[in-house]
């Protein structure tokens, strides 16, 4: 008897349909499994069989084949060890095929038949609500909430294959009843007002999180640079749901999905270690799969001691970067995770870190700098919005019992500087901030004023800016009066966005002092 259970598999962190078609014929009693399975899938062949006789099912000694089809993409994970569960039981004889149709089944199974959870079930959900596959998705208990953030969509989450099987010949599950997670209430365990000092800095930050700009911060080790990068996620707008969602995806399908994340609006926000593989960063490896750039999707990305990291892993951040997304290509197929995030970088301005530091005195040579500042491509710096000098707090400062701008205040401000760009790219699909949009479109429609153009102008000749150079200058000065609450772009706005410039040498030679 022949039987054809649907499921879903997933690419990249969409889901594509799958059909598991089972047959149990006559002959030598064995397993086949075909359609291009991969390691996981061929091992589910043992972890099924076991499921189903300590769940009291009889396996018939038979020639039993199992086809997923298409037939032509590879399959991996655990998600198909339910629905060839259930394709047995209906090809055997112990299920009607009646009681699969219009469902789609997905779940990992133990030994002892219990469900277990599996990677991509708010994708699957999605794609099963999009298209309107089927009248119930059955999933395992632990993705309910998960799942259950698609609303339009009946959702089953039975505790095992003994009453999963039990409700289908009744005929009809229980549908679950999913209580989606209420954002939780942020609380800024790391907030700006810790931070004594460093205005500019702070001021520079506040401009790239109401942009979505890049930064690069400079400065000696223990100037705050970490400190500072640490607490721009929470003065960023807290997530929409079609953000939250995107985030949710990313993580489910990375493995990393957690029942916090679930339960937020934050931001996420990722630092990787300088140690880090390009695999890692960037994503990939022999199943790929989300590297940090597309972790921190819709958050920051924190690279501390930027200039530690080997060129050709910095190098990979240009494609998400400019595209905010990640292709990884292999032979057979091309695989996208989204990538939109904030890049802050944190160096040190010379391998010892007293460049420039009136405490201390730089012990690099001239090679040594040269080397240093070299890890950091042109087209890559040139990517960074943002160039912000943090130098060592003063003492008196320090001992200074003031209290700065908590977070919640300066989020304040730039949520209304972002409601602003949201209105202003409302008709640009995919454009949310000034960071994200044309620069021919922030030069055209951005309402520079005269005096502001011209100034520019002068400043692109006396620095010879590249067009990216120009481009990134107007959209930092079109956030900075976006937090004034303007609709021009004046002179003064202007004059800000070029101190956050880099210098025409990234990082100046050190003094050389006479013997």
């Amino acid at each position: 008897m022949l039987a054809a259970i649907r499921s879903a598999g997933i690419i990249g962190i969409d889901a594509y349909n799958v059909t598991v078609e089972v047959d149990a014929a006559s002959g030598l009693p064995q397993w086949t499994i075909v359609g291009l399975p991969l390691g996981a899938v061929k091992e589910s062949r043992e972890r099924v069989g076991a499921a189903l006789v300590n769940s009291g099912f009889t396996v018939p000694p038979r020639r039993i084949t199992i086809n997923l089809a298409p037939a032509d993409v590879k399959k991996d994970g655990t998600a198909f060890d339910l629905p060839i569960a259930i394709g047995i039981l209906v090809a055997t004889g112990q299920l009607t095929p009646e009681c699969v149709a219009s469902r789609i089944f997905v779940g990992e199974l133990g030994l002892d038949g219990s469900i277990r959870a599996v990677k991509g079930a708010l994708s699957i959900a999605r794609l099963a609500a999009s298209f309107g596959m089927a009248d119930e998705l059955v999933v395992p208990q632990t993705n309910l909430i998960e799942a259950g953030r698609v609303s339009a969509l009946k959702l089953a989450a039975p505790a095992g294959l003994r009453a999963l099987t039990t409700e289908l010949r009744q005929g009809a599950l229980t549908i679950s009843c999913r209580h989606p997670p209420q954002p939780a209430a942020i609380r800024d365990l790391l907030d700006f007002s810790d931070v004594v000092g460093q205005q500019a800095a702070k001021r520079a930050l506040e401009v790239a999180a109401a942009g979505g700009h890049n930064v690069v911060m400079v400065g000696p080790p223990g100037a705050g640079k970490t400190m500072l990068a640490r607490r721009l996620a929470g003065i960023l707008p807290h997530l929409s749901e079609a953000e939250s969602l995107e985030v949710i995806a990313i993580h489910s399908v990375a493995g990393m999905l957690t029942p916090d994340a679930l339960a937020t609006c934050a931001r996420p926000f990722r630092a990787p270690h300088h140690s880090i593989s390009s695999a890692g960063l960037i994503g990939g490896g022999t199943h790929p799969r989300p590297g940090e750039v597309s972790l921190a999707h819709n958050g920051v990305l924190f690279l501390d001691e930027m200039l530690e990291f080997p060129r050709s892993v910095l190098d990979g951040l240009r494609q998400p970067l400019e595209d905010g997304r990640v292709v990884i290509s292999r032979a057979a197929t091309s695989i996208t995770f989204p990538a939109r995030f904030t890049l802050i970088g944190a160096t040190n301005p010379c391998p010892c870190g007293r460049l420039g530091d009136s405490t201390g005195v730089c012990t690099c040579s001239a090679h040594d700098l040269d080397r240093y500042s070299s890890r950091m491509s042109g087209p890559l710096a040139d990517r960074m919005d943002m160039h912000v000098t943090v130098g060592a707090v003063a003492l008196r400062e320090l001992s200074d019992s003031g209290t700065g701008e908590s977070t919640a205040l300066i989020r304040g401000r730039v949520s209304l500087a972002r409601a602003m760009q949201a209105a202003r790219f409302k008709s640009l699909p995919g454009v949310g901030c000034n960071a994200h949009a044309s620069g021919r479109w922030i030069d055209a429609n951005g309402g520079v004023d005269a005096d502001a153009r011209a100034l520019l102008h002068r400043a692109a000749d006396t620095l010879s800016m590249s067009a990216r150079g120009y481009h990134r200058v107007l959209k930092v000065a079109r956030t900075i009066a976006d937090i004034d609450a303007d609709d021009r772009i004046r002179a003064r706005h202007v004059a800000e966005a070029l101190r956050y410039r880099p210098p025409a040498r990234f990082w100046p030679q050190p003094k050389q002092t006479a013997l």
